[in-house]
């Protein structure tokens, strides 16, 4: 019986404490004309605002933040890619410490990626000098006739050797534009091994 009755008064005791705590809560917050309010509940035109949380006695013990500024949010925004590159970066460089022991290593590696790069361009340059023969070839057959030739009495030109220049220029465009990206890509590969070489240097403390 005692302990029945011991156990119905903690129960009562820790309902009543709960009240208490939820009753002595009071908010404080500021409004946009500076006036500080201090209130039991927020109104909902304040539910935005940053407020504090006060006990009966006016002792801070919490508090509520509210809808943040867009200047807040941008610096927030800012500071995450940050981060993220601070967490790119970080991974760049394991990854290179890992990859290679010596800068020798990795002008190794790009020039060997460069000899590729080189490789397909002599080989497109050589393409390209035989379809450039081969235009001159069939333009030189074209002028014979109408209209490229000046004579009245030519013929008119085959629409089959019309069509096979057309195609001959289009397939030569064609390759000029892989030999440009050839080269680009090449400078590309070298641009980046040199930032790895300079970064490479920087992490291994070589002058």
């Amino acid at each position: 019986m005692r302990k029945y009755l011991l156990a119905i008064g903690l129960l009562t005791f820790a309902v009543s404490a709960g009240a208490a705590g939820r009753e002595g809560k009071v908010y404080r917050w500021v409004d946009n004309d500076g006036i500080v309010h201090f209130d039991d509940r927020v109104p909902p035109e304040y539910a935005e605002v940053d407020k504090d949380i006060l006990t009966d006695e006016g002792v801070k013990v919490g508090s509520i933040r509210g809808r943040k500024s867009k200047e807040e949010l941008e610096a927030e925004r800012v500071a995450r890619e940050m981060q993220l590159q601070m967490d790119l970066q970080l991974r760049a460089d394991k990854a290179l410490l890992s990859t290679y022991l010596t800068v020798e290593e990795i002008r190794m590696h790009m020039n060997r990626r460069v000899e590729l790069f080189q490789a397909q361009s002599r080989v497109t340059e050589l393409f390209l000098s035989n379809l450039e023969g081969r235009l001159q070839k069939l333009e030189r057959e074209a002028s014979r006739y109408l209209p490229y030739s000046s004579d009245p009495d030519a013929k008119q030109v085959d629409p089959g050797l019309v069509d096979e220049i057309s195609d001959t220029k289009t397939t030569i465009a064609r390759h000029e534009n892989n030999l440009e990206k050839f080269q680009q890509d090449e400078q590309l590969i070298v641009t980046r091994f040199e930032g790895d070489i300079n970064r490479f240097k920087v992490l291994r403390g070589i002058n």
